[in-house]
């Protein structure tokens, strides 16, 4: 399995594995978001591409291109050739400089970097057909209310992962009564059960659970009655791009 980036031209922007930190989570106190394994599963299931000079936007509200203006401190000259005005209404047009091509039947999912709100613009999603596809695709973002958004240099402008769109059609979503898997109810109900102990018993201040702070059975990938999970991960640790031999 393999993800062939081809370069567009020599300084196509930087692709690196995504990274589990957030700035927003490390100010909390004791870091406790991290706690929550799936906010930083998701935040390094992927490549990021990464703004390779600053690009600062400046949108008046207005429909037209004309109303949004695209600079740069660092590269004023060469700023269009990473982000333009394309579709016009705020929406700002960044070029990811390469053709990414998958294995059949893989796509690229291409959006924001997950769980990294930015003030005053969100990223729009693409799913691409990059199995066949023999040109590269672009990430949008789209402006929130007028003002002012500014990229930094190194700052993720594009999170790439990969989906298998067809196999995704063949997937059946079931709708079922919980009652119907006593098993399943079970550990349920005991989790319910404990998870409202230890919420009574933190909000008493009892000292166990004070010094306990938090359940980890989903960090450990261990239910209530102590069974562990088949297979359980804490990190991923994706492979930074490389020249092919």
């Amino acid at each position: 399995m393999k993800l062939d980036c081809y370069k567009i031209h020599e300084h196509s922007p930087e692709i690196v594995p995504g990274k589990g930190q957030r700035d927003w989570m490390d100010a909390f106190p004791d870091r406790h978001p991290y706690r929550c394994l799936p906010l930083t599963m998701a935040n390094s299931t992927g490549w990021e591409l990464l703004c390779p000079h600053d690009v600062e936007i400046t949108w008046d509200g207005g429909p037209m291109e004309n109303a949004i203006l695209i600079e740069s401190n660092e590269h004023p000259k060469g700023v269009h050739s990473l982000a333009e005005s394309h579709f016009r209404r705020g929406i700002v047009t960044f070029h990811t400089g390469y053709l990414f091509r998958t294995p059949p039947g893989w796509g690229v999912w291409a959006s924001g970097t997950p769980n990294r709100p930015k003030h005053g613009i969100a990223p729009l999603t693409g799913l691409i057909e990059t199995d066949w596809l023999p040109f590269p695709f672009t990430m949008n973002w789209q402006m929130t209310k007028p003002g002012r958004v500014r990229f930094e240099r190194g700052e993720p402008f594009c999170f790439i992962t990969l989906m298998q769109h067809g196999k995704l059609e063949q997937v059946e979503p079931l709708l079922h009564r919980l009652e119907d898997n006593p098993e399943l109810k079970t550990e349920y109900e005991l989790w319910r059960d404990s998870r409202n102990d230890f919420n009574a018993r933190l909000n008493s201040k009892e000292e166990k659970a004070m010094k306990e702070r938090w359940q980890r059975h989903y960090m450990k990938g261990r239910t209530v009655t102590g069974d562990m999970a088949e297979e359980h991960r804490t990190k991923l640790r994706l492979k930074p791009p490389k020249f092919a031999k």
